[in-house]
């Protein structure tokens, strides 16, 4: 697309003819910065408005690449400064808190996680054949022990790593109760790390770090506020979590 300027020049004193030149791709914006360039007067003859045209449209492109330019730098530099921008699909979303959210317990029935807003929690991704699963024991006597003082276990079954929970919530249920004495809060199986990771885990891993195998603990204070991850390795009656506790407590 072209537009047609007319530009009036000097022929001769008192006197004066309209010239109408077109040039390629300009806008009304384009007309108002060629309109301040400044120009020196030639005499009025074939040649002299042949290089009139050839110095005005030289001076024009060279803005026009320079800004093409000026824009295309910025993107780049902008990409460059955040690499991983594309690579994790939950940065820039709006988390929502941990007591936000509404679970389904290991019956089934569903469960608003502010509850227990007010109260300690420790949040586990817990299996029935997993080398920790031990710690069911550890982690029952941890909540009787500070039940009292506004704690408690809140333990999510997955099948996540190494496929070491593949029950039921019924099978998954009668385990706990009846090898391990289980009676703090459990929940129905859900998905702690991958693309069908479970939203509250979204937010416990964005804050905390990721899940790396079953009885990572995370621990969260009375406000809904992540306190710390601990790994599968640290025992519920380790001096580290329960000072953990302790200090969350106060």
């Amino acid at each position: 697309m072209s537009r047609e300027v007319s530009q009036k020049v000097l022929k001769s004193p008192g006197k004066s003819r309209n010239l109408k030149f077109t040039f390629p791709f300009l806008t009304s914006q384009d007309l108002l910065g060629l309109s301040k360039l400044t120009l020196t007067p030639l005499p009025l003859t074939d040649s002299s408005l042949e290089k009139f045209m050839e110095v005005l449209m030289k001076k024009f492109s060279a803005v026009v690449l320079y800004l093409i330019f000026g824009v295309a730098c910025s993107s780049a530099s902008g990409a460059r400064m955040d690499p991983a921008a594309n690579d994790n699909p939950e940065k820039g979303k709006t988390m929502k808190a941990v007591y936000d959210f509404e679970v389904k317990d290991i019956d089934g029935k569903d469960v608003k996680l502010g509850d227990y807003r007010g109260k300690v929690a420790l949040v586990v991704n817990v299996a029935s054949r997993c080398g920790y699963t031990p710690q069911y024991e550890g982690l029952q006597a941890l909540y009787t022990k500070y039940k009292d003082r506004g704690f408690v276990i809140l333990g999510f079954p997955a099948n996540n790593f190494g496929s070491q929970e593949p029950g039921t919530n019924a099978e998954i249920k009668t385990f706990c109760s009846t090898k391990y004495n289980v009676t703090f809060p459990m929940f129905a199986k859900i998905s702690v790390k991958g693309s069908d990771k479970h939203p509250l885990y979204q937010t416990l891993t964005a804050a905390g770090g990721e899940v790396t195998w079953n009885f990572n603990k995370f621990l969260i204070d009375r406000g809904g506020k992540i306190v710390k991850k601990f790994d599968s390795s640290t025992e519920p009656e380790s001096a580290e979590l329960e000072t953990a506790i302790e200090q969350a407590l106060k």
